[in-house]
């Protein structure tokens, strides 16, 4: 199923009686950057980048979470913030997710090691309700094992958590597939949802750990955050790592996993060593 170009007609070149012609001249940009990733939706021309997860204890390669990249035909690659935000306004987003998933779960199964695939949820893909539908199509037509999935949540996609967003989420985590809370410690509505959410991990948002070691705010909170998740069973990841000297400290903490530059940046499949030998 492939979705449409936006065929909006361009507003007329502003003249200089155009009371906002930088105005006009942004909408008609941001038009034909939405119809330009419709296109490159249907053409499957985006790509899925792979960060490393690893266990601070030991620096062991436990997993990989996929990251989504447009690599433009025409100019310079477009930040994955820019171009999702883009993606939300053109309502693509919820498609997006299930390639998304589909294809992460697809690639974990060509690895030459069980490592653990996370994939991000939007809101839009939780809201349009096919989310339960998506998993088990990407699990079934892939062979991943459940075990092996982790869902993660953002904090812009928790306001689309109703009832049935719940029961599905808790029907995924019924099947083995992890599910986190990401962003963890920067908003007011990750705490409560520790309790009502069926997680089996939290991520620590980078902005406290790349000041942990300069803030006494951001130390005392991932401290807290840490006694937090042990307590509650949780397995508490870190992101944003860059120094040793963070690992010691998170290590310290609690936190049993953590992602970041230190261990590795967001690379294609082919600058890793993922494939059987």
């Amino acid at each position: 199923m492939f979705l449409g170009h936006d065929h909006v007609i361009e507003p007329p070149v502003p003249s200089h009686a155009d009371p906002v012609p930088g105005g006009r001249a942004e909408a008609a940009r941001l038009r034909r950057l939405r119809r330009e990733l419709a296109g490159a939706v249907d053409r499957q021309e985006l790509t899925l980048h792979w960060q490393p997860r690893v266990t601070l204890g030991t620096g062991e390669r436990i997993g990989f979470e996929a990251l989504l990249r447009w690599p433009r035909a025409h100019g310079a690659p477009m930040p994955p913030g820019s171009f999702l935000s883009l993606a939300e306004d053109a309502g693509l987003t919820g498609r997006l997710g299930g390639w998304v998933l589909a294809e992460a779960c697809r690639a974990a199964t060509r690895w030459r090691q069980p490592w653990q695939v996370s994939v991000k949820l939007s809101g839009q893909q939780i809201a349009e309700g096919t989310l339960p539908a998506q998993i088990a199509a990407a699990l079934e037509a892939s062979g991943l094992e459940p075990g092996r999935l982790q869902l993660e949540l953002s904090e812009s996609a928790l306001p689309a958590i109703d009832l049935e967003a719940l029961l599905a989420l808790s029907a995924a985590r019924d099947l083995g597939v992890g599910l986190s809370l990401d962003n963890f410690g920067i908003g007011v509505g990750s705490l409560a949802m520790l309790k009502r959410l069926p997680l089996t991990a939290m991520k620590l948002d980078h902005s406290l750990v790349r000041t942990l070691l300069f803030e006494r705010e951001s130390a005392a909170i991932v401290r807290a955050a840490a006694g937090a998740g042990r307590a509650l069973g949780l397995t508490v990841i870190a992101c944003g790592i860059e120094k040793p000297e963070q690992v010691r400290f998170l290590a310290a903490c609690g936190c049993q996993q953590g992602q970041g530059f230190l261990f590795g940046r967001p690379q294609p499949a082919s600058a890793l060593d993922l494939s059987p030998t």
